[in-house]
């Protein structure tokens, strides 16, 4: 190998495994440590139906409450997050309405205490509409404060600014501040003092405009303990990147599945595409592990996304030429940033065999870029249903105290046609239900196989 090929070769591992992400955890204040009982609602009954399958870490019994009640989760990552937390302990009910809920728990294993959410889009029967638990940053105080019309309106504001700045198309920014302002003209906000509320209905006002599925408003109900000026804490630490390792470790990176099936078909399911100085490790082992397979299918159907430099890493095995498969425009720093397929693999390519991925409406952002690079290169055939239509990348701005808005910053523009698939998804080349797509890429990667052993 020459100097230059080593040199080459060594950036790309720093590019893979190298870096930091940041996580973020939670010390709060002491509450009461002793189970209390959820309340005698649609809401209460199915906060219970979780936590006791939940805490149960049983498969089947996970399986069983998603099925019933949040058909939209998935099971193999709510087991894998049960193992991570060992269970929740429910430590105070926050706020508590027929078909909603805010509450404190405590990781059983981890000792971590988090803020939940739950609401239902209905009650006769209880089915979820939104469930999220999230880790408290270090250095935070508990504070669910209730709206009064100068916070509304000073979020709004906050909000507008950052969409005004950041977001990809400003002619609709434009229209998506003018819309809040006027619901806030028209007294529309003033009913509402709940912080999760008001980030729901700003979110779904402002996505009524865009059509935008990335975009989203969220409310925290903490704040800082740091002092001005004071050092960053908590994500970007030793302690936060190596928790965020611990759990994607545990998560095995979101790879669920990795089998060879009959006909020396490989397969291979994972539902996220984590960052690859990370996951970069688990990526590798699983395609030396598929390398000697004659054709392989990805089943993407509860892919949601992620880090593109992984989209980037896994196409790259697909193909043995340098291939130009994505741009990206940001449009607040005014530039374009090519993805190429890397020169370098520390491993085997399948460059040359049958490839087929699986979708559903399920599959979104990252999982819709890896569809979406492979068809319009022709280097894959997908089958299932039409994806989620989410182009735009995110980023997370603050918008006060107690808010934080996810602006879409950037689009991509494939190489080939000149376009993306925003709004529209990915259409499969095979269309089938998602629940039939595997039997059918099976069956079509058989028939391949067969046909070119035949011409052979």
């Amino acid at each position: 190998m020459t100097r230059q090929a080593v040199l080459l070769k060594k950036r790309i591992i720093s590019k893979l495994f190298g870096g930091a992400l940041l996580a973020v955890f939670v010390i709060l204040p002491p509450f009461s440590r002793a189970q209390v009982s959820v309340p005698d609602t649609p809401a209460g009954h199915t906060l219970q139906a979780f936590l006791d399958s939940f805490n149960s870490g049983d498969h089947d019994r996970i399986g069983a409450y998603v099925k019933e009640y949040e058909p939209q989760n998935n099971a193999d990552l709510l087991t894998s997050f049960s193992g991570q937390t060992g269970g929740f302990t429910l430590t105070s009910i926050v706020n508590s309405t027929p078909g909603r809920l805010t509450f404190l728990v405590k990781g059983r294993g981890d000792h971590l205490d988090a803020y939940g959410v739950l609401r239902l889009v209905s009650t006769a029967p209880p089915r979820v509409e939104r469930l999220t638990i999230r880790a408290f940053p270090p250095s935070a105080k508990f504070d669910d404060i209730q709206l009064d019309h100068a916070a509304r309106l000073k979020t709004i504001e906050a909000i507008s600014v950052m969409l005004t700045d950041y977001y990809v198309y400003p002619d609709v920014a434009a229209k998506m501040i003018a819309r809040v302002q006027e619901h806030a003209a028209h007294g529309d906000y003033n009913s509402i003092a709940d912080g999760n509320d008001f980030a729901e209905a700003l979110a779904r006002d402002l996505r009524a405009v865009s059509g935008d599925k990335h975009l989203f408003v969220t409310y925290s109900p903490f704040t800082s303990l740091r002092q001005p000026g004071s050092a960053q804490s908590g994500g970007s630490s030793p302690g936060g990147q190596t928790m965020l390792r611990a759990s994607l470790e545990q998560q095995n990176c979101t790879f669920s599945k990795l089998e060879i099936l009959n006909h020396n078909i490989g397969f291979i399911k994972f539902d996220a595409f984590p960052p690859p100085d990370i996951c970069g490790p688990t990526v590798v082992a699983a395609m030396n592990f598929l390398a000697h397979t004659d054709a392989l299918i990805f089943d993407l159907r509860e892919n949601r996304g992620g880090d593109p430099e992984m989209v980037e890493f896994m196409v790259s095995y697909l193909f043995q030429e340098p291939t130009h498969i994505n741009d990206l425009t940001n449009r607040h720093e005014n530039e374009t940033r090519q993805y190429w397929t890397l020169p370098w693999l520390p491993g085997p390519r399948f460059s040359d065999k049958p490839v087929y991925v699986l979708t559903s409406p399920k599959t979104f952002s990252g999982g819709e870029e890896f569809t979406f690079d492979l068809k319009t290169q022709k280097r894959a055939t997908i089958v299932g249903e039409t994806t989620g239509g989410g182009a735009h990348p995110v980023q997370g701005f603050p918008a006060g105290d107690h808010f934080t808005i996810g602006v879409p910053y950037a689009h991509p523009i494939s190489p080939v046609i000149k376009g993306d698939w925003e709004g529209t998804g990915v259409e499969p080349d095979v269309k089938v239900s998602a629940a039939d797509a595997l039997a059918t890429a099976e069956k079509l990667a058989v028939d391949k196989l067969v046909s070119h052993s035949g011409s052979q």
